[in-house]
């Protein structure tokens, strides 16, 4: 049975504040525990209806505490429009930014990202082509929050994302001849333009893009082209949709030089 106070504590969790101060985030559904379940992020706790019950049955469960409850009870405790029968309270893992980022790999950096399901999203797609890493901005979306844990669909479980000052960082990356794209309604043509295997992609915030004080730590400006059709045109793309063309590109050139 849940108690009222463990029911105050999981919604203290949908604020930031809450998160900072115990040290944990919620995930809910099957599927999303799972992936969590088999990464390195630790689950404290463990809350699921007798029908969901069986489907964690994972040796990564034997340190969690593990509460059967009913559906009334999961509706009084999720943070979810739609109970899914089942929550976990997990430990925020705390990533070292490796030295060499960028140099061999290619890494995300995300600039003020505001809306939670974009953050989420770029997530995902990081998962599914790669990228084992992303820098945000102090002022982007917090990961944690807990609908970017869900739009994720697990990749969280996957993709490392650290929070730094980007100036101090790309200033760095500049210092060591890594190369750093920035993403701009005009610039080079992504898709005849040479691409390199590694580097650092910047996308900017949802309404206001890159900042100026980014700008001259930029080694070259990229841009997704319009095509003309003679009808008027979406003033610009959408931040995740505009990710997942640009890494899409990056990953398609280097298997071109293979």
């Amino acid at each position: 049975m849940l108690s009222k106070n463990r029911i105050r504590t999981i919604r203290s969790l949908e604020n930031k504040k809450g998160r900072a101060e115990s040290g944990m985030f919620v995930a809910e559904g099957k599927k999303l525990i799972s992936d969590l379940l088999d990464s390195k992020i630790r689950i404290e706790l463990l809350i699921s209806t007798p029908r969901n019950l069986p489907f964690f049955q994972s040796e990564s469960l034997r340190h969690a505490e593990v509460i059967e409850v009913s559906e009334d009870e999961i509706r009084m405790a999720t943070l979810l429009k739609t109970p899914q029968g089942c929550l976990a309270l997990c430990r925020i893992p705390q990533y070292d930014l490796p030295e060499n980022a960028g140099q061999d790999n290619l890494i995300l950096c995300l600039q003020d990202i505001q809306d939670p399901g974009n953050l989420g999203t770029i997530i995902r797609l990081s998962d599914w082509f790669g990228i084992g890493d992303m820098v945000c901005s102090p002022s982007t979306a917090d990961v944690y929050n807990p609908k970017v844990v869900q739009a994720t669909m697990g990749a969280i479980s996957r993709v490392r994302v650290h929070y730094t000052e980007l100036v101090p960082f790309l200033t760095l990356k500049n210092k060591r001849n890594i190369p750093v794209y920035g993403t701009f309604p005009e610039g080079e043509n992504i898709y005849t333009s040479p691409l390199t295997t590694e580097g650092i992609v910047v996308l900017g915030n949802e309404g206001n893009g890159i900042s100026e004080d980014v700008y001259p730590l930029l080694s070259r400006r990229i841009t997704i082209p319009r095509f003309d059709t003679g009808t008027p045109k979406a003033e610009s793309l959408n931040v995740a949709t505009a990710a997942a063309i640009v890494v899409s590109e990056f990953r398609r050139g280097a298997l071109c030089q293979c």
